[in-house]
């Protein structure tokens, strides 16, 4: 699953910290979804989104491989 969310941090000034703070988990968790290397939740995904002010297809997207 590929996803936006450093874009979209950079495009709104917003950090990882600032993000996980936003949406209650960890930088950690933040920085894992970003390098793919964990899938949210659908409820994550969600929260993400709303931050962004996006849908959950603006910031995530299948890849050939999903």
């Amino acid at each position: 699953m590929k996803n936006n969310i450093r874009v979209e941090r950079a495009k709104h000034n917003i950090t990882q910290a600032e993000l996980a703070e936003k949406i209650n988990v960890s930088r950690q968790t933040i920085n894992a979804i970003e390098l793919g290397k964990f899938i949210p939740s659908t409820l994550l995904a969600l929260k993400i989104a709303r931050v962004f002010n996006s849908t959950v297809d603006e910031i995530f997207s299948l890849d050939n491989d999903d």
